[in-house]
């Protein structure tokens, strides 16, 4: 278990951070933002539980959470040349399929979709819908570090499943998508 005894440790003063093998990299490298990013979208699911109160879909997400630190983990190690370190932690394939599990267990309720639709109905689809736009946000940056470094393909798609994940998961708070509020193409053109 990690435990931190201080919270500033002033190394970071420099613009640089530090990796999880121990190594150093300037903090606005596309890996930092990746991880960034990732903890922003833990932050959006945090706000999500708690405009859900108490329900199974609270409990995804708090595994979810969970995961999400582990996905951070996963960023901040870099990949090497040989076997992993036995101290590195990566996200594994099980973790991307049990995310595919719930996309279909919500999804098989779910009315077919006839419109695009827009992010709000109930305050914690909406909050879902907030969480799922900063998870497609990680997923750009994670891609975009992808090019440069070399990082794990199952942290790549545990994130391309998560937006997925928490678009459903909105239409289910949205009363299994009766509360949807859908797109109108246009319907602001006559109102000026």
């Amino acid at each position: 278990m990690v435990k931190l005894n201080k919270i500033y440790t002033r190394t970071g003063d420099d613009g640089t951070t530090g990796l999880v093998d121990g190594s150093r990299l300037p903090k606005n490298a596309p890996r930092m933002q990746a991880v960034g990013d990732v903890d922003e979208a833990n932050s959006a699911i945090g706000l999500a539980i708690a405009s859900m109160g108490p329900c199974p879909e609270a409990e995804w997400l708090a595994t979810i959470q969970n995961d999400l630190f582990d996905l951070g983990a996963d960023l901040a190690t870099p990949i090497t040349d040989g076997p992993d370190a036995p101290w590195a932690l990566r996200i594994i394939e099980s973790q991307v399929a049990r995310l595919e599990r719930q996309i279909d267990q919500m999804n098989a309720d779910l009315a077919p979709l006839d419109s695009f639709i827009l992010p709000g109905g109930s305050p914690a689809a909406a909050a879902v819908h907030l969480a799922r736009a900063v998870a497609r946000r990680a997923e750009r940056s994670a891609t975009a570090a992808a090019r440069e470094v070399a990082l794990n393909r199952q942290a790549l798609a545990y994130l391309n499943r998560l937006s997925d994940l928490l678009f459903v998961l909105a239409r289910r708070l949205n009363d299994n998508g009766a509360r949807d509020v859908k797109w109108i193409p246009g319907a602001s053109r006559s109102a000026t």
